[in-house]
């Protein structure tokens, strides 16, 4: 069992002379440095003889050998005895933690501040570290490749640009794109639709919805031409209504016809008995990190769970828990993305955006259903 660290006022007039062996082992930030403890940084730093260099508890150095380990209560101390800062754990000034999220943010801005794509090993080269080690780092922070944010963010610019009415071609290249036809490969992804389209707020883009009844109370199914774009569950149709007119503010809503009545029924179906499959489909829209998340949740088999943090692990990002909520938060295709089956770390059900009593419902008739 690891000991308690000590408070610093009780450490820092515990510096042992460079010329007195120090009875390392028995303290307890020794112990501290064998975990590698990030809690202790800030609270002292230990320096070896036989290198000339001091290092933060949380530095993933070699452990050295205790006889040659000195303890200071800062680095300023530790500099004044002669000792050199260690590089790797940034002078034991800040954590390894705390030097990655800067490396990252370095990044994002020097992708934000760029009028052309910046390579991989250019960034990795910017912020002093490897591309293999880079780009993992990036994706535990962010949640996404720096790609996928370089995209992003190219995306957005052009959604800001197209809509101050200048024209298409123009507010391309002041997005980033390279060329009209690397825009034109992604624009279904980018815009969702044609970028004149776009520009006019979804004027003309056509999405036919119905509202019905399903065992979970009343449901609204819409579909764009592109497939089923939203699965909305409520008490009250009217609600549902407006959410979709949130959701697709400029956009033409259509009544359903004979055939789309025929796909309600199918979906009600599907929500009602999820084990028969879904067969639709799906327009499926949202951020390079949601539909990342959303994939992982697809794959969660039937009449199981997965926590937010099991989610974040699965996709890579495994620091995103909160984003992993938010991309969950909002799903508009209920039980087609069946964010029902993501409950807390402890196994809690919470969190849902229709109503915590609807998650509890699917999820007690999945686990029925598994269990015949």
């Amino acid at each position: 069992m690891s000991a308690k660290i000590m408070p610093v006022t009780a450490l820092s007039n515990q510096t042992c002379p460079a010329n007195t062996p120090p009875d390392t082992q028995n303290d307890p930030r020794w112990q501290a440095v064998v975990d590698c403890n990030a809690a202790a940084d800030g609270q002292f730093v230990y320096a070896v003889k036989t290198t000339g260099i001091y290092c933060a508890p949380s530095c993933p150095s070699r452990q050295p050998n205790p006889k040659n380990v000195i303890f200071f209560s800062d680095a300023e101390a530790a500099e004044q005895a002669g000792f050199r800062p260690c590089k790797r754990c940034r002078q034991g000034l800040i954590s390894l933690a705390q030097h990655h999220t800067q490396q990252v943010e370095r990044a994002c801005r020097l992708i934000e501040q760029s009028e052309c794509v910046i390579t991989l090993n250019d960034l990795a080269a910017a912020v002093g570290i490897s591309p293999y080690h880079f780009h993992r780092l990036f994706k535990a922070q962010t949640g996404v490749t720096p790609k996928e944010y370089a995209l992003a963010l190219r995306i957005r610019r052009m959604r800001e640009t197209l809509r101050e009415n200048m024209p298409v071609t123009e507010a391309i290249y002041r997005s980033g794109y390279g060329s009209d036809g690397r825009f034109y490969e992604n624009t279904a992804v980018a815009l969702g639709m044609t970028p004149k389209a776009f520009r006019s707020g979804g004027r003309g883009i056509e999405v036919w919805f119905a509202v019905g009844k399903c065992s979970l109370g009343s449901i609204l199914v819409a579909e764009s031409a592109r497939g089923i774009c939203a699965i909305l569950l409520g008490d009250e149709p009217e609600r549902l209504v407006q959410q979709l007119q949130d959701s697709f503010h400029h956009a033409v809503l259509q009544g359903a016809d004979p055939d789309f009545e025929q796909r309600m029924a199918t979906i009600i179906g599907f929500v009602d008995a999820p084990q028969k499959g879904l067969g639709l489909p799906l327009d499926i829209r949202g951020t390079a990190f949601q539909q990342r998340v959303w994939q992982a949740l697809r794959e969660i088999p039937l009449g199981t769970t997965a926590s937010y943090s099991q989610i974040a692990q699965k996709i890579g990002a495994p620091k995103s828990v909160r984003a992993v909520a938010g991309a969950c938060a909002a799903n508009l295709l209920a039980v087609a993305i069946p964010c029902h089956r993501v409950v807390k770390n402890d196994g809690q059900i919470a969190g849902y955006r229709w109503g915590v009593e609807r998650k509890r419902a699917l999820l007690a008739q999945e686990e029925k259903t598994e269990n015949k």
